[in-house]
């Protein structure tokens, strides 16, 4: 029954901000990787910014110093602030939980349903 829930998903302005929220529960993912996807009309899903256990953040270059992820590892949740928004950043966003399975890297990924983002004027 993990279950992995988006919320914050608006039509917002060219320019403007928005701040994305991501509620696990189910499991802990505490110790685990978690981090956003996103996916555009005829794209494929594309990693946005993911962040491990100690605070280690990777972003993709089309949002680096735009968007921040964030974690309480103690609510089991991760946040995304969007900021200088840009209508490519038009896409359902997805919040994702990894489980490593085994020391060889096998692993199982947990996804949320998504919430839609719309950026235009």
């Amino acid at each position: 029954q993990v279950q992995l829930v988006e919320s914050g998903g608006d039509l917002v302005q060219p320019g403007g901000s928005l701040r994305l929220s991501c509620a696990a529960s189910g499991r802990s993912f505490s110790r685990n990787v978690m981090g956003w996807y996103r996916q555009a009309p005829g794209k494929q899903r594309e990693m946005v910014a993911i962040m491990d256990s100690d605070g280690t953040a990777k972003y993709a270059d089309s949002v680096k110093g735009r968007f921040t992820i964030s974690r309480e590892n103690f609510k089991n949740t991760v946040y995304l602030q969007m900021n200088s928004l840009k209508p490519e950043d038009t896409a359902v966003y997805y919040c994702n939980g990894r489980i490593v399975i085994n020391v060889e890297g096998a692993a199982r990924d947990y996804w949320g349903k998504g919430t839609l983002v719309t950026v235009s004027a």
